[in-house]
């Protein structure tokens, strides 16, 4: 759990329930990350500790995420992961563990006019209700740590529901990065 736990505070994949939302395929390694994701970031996560995140690049346009606790710099965490621009927005994509279906997930983000980085996970809930109504296709599944759903839609019909501003509130902010400044 505590290898999850750090996957869910480097990319803030798991829903702020513990449900997940997961995809078959990743997002393509076609658009480069915006001017200003790279770098090293900072945040207190849900448990009051304070993290890191550094956010680099590892080939063309594939990245990576580090993260690891203030209070323990040696135990690191490595995530690679793909960002893609859709209209308006700005998604990212990583692999989830096999423990929990060994998929991919989707979050959006943001670069703010603050120096922060703003992380958007997707609604179960939402999600789940655009499934009843056939928008979206899907299985659900069931982890020790809650409920999650596998969206087996083609790519470019989850991002016409994604980006229509009907359904913005299908994105759910789970963490605000600050941009780190110098050690102290």
């Amino acid at each position: 759990m505590k290898t999850w736990r750090v996957a869910v505070i480097a990319l803030s994949f798991l829903l702020l329930s513990g449900c997940l939302v997961t995809f078959r395929e990743p997002l393509p390694a076609s658009d480069p990350a915006p001017k200003g994701l790279l770098g090293k970031w900072t945040s207190t996560n849900a448990w009051g500790e304070p993290m890191n995140l550094e956010l680099t690049r590892t080939g063309d346009n594939r990245y990576q995420a580090v993260s690891y606790f203030r209070a323990k710099p040696k135990e690191r965490e490595a995530y690679p992961f793909t960002v893609s621009r859709h209209g308006n927005r700005w998604y990212l994509s990583a692999k989830v563990p096999a423990q929990f279906g060994g998929h991919f997930t989707i979050a959006g983000f943001e670069l703010t006019d603050k120096q922060e980085l703003v992380v958007y996970n997707l609604d179960l809930e939402q999600i789940n209700q655009a499934m009843g109504q056939n928008v979206l296709s899907g299985e659900g599944f069931q982890t020790d740590d809650g409920d999650g759903v596998l969206v087996n839609t083609a790519m470019d019909q989850v991002f016409a529901y994604l980006d229509n501003p009907a359904n913005s509130d299908v994105f759910v902010e789970a963490v605000r990065y600050q941009r780190q400044t110098k050690a102290k």
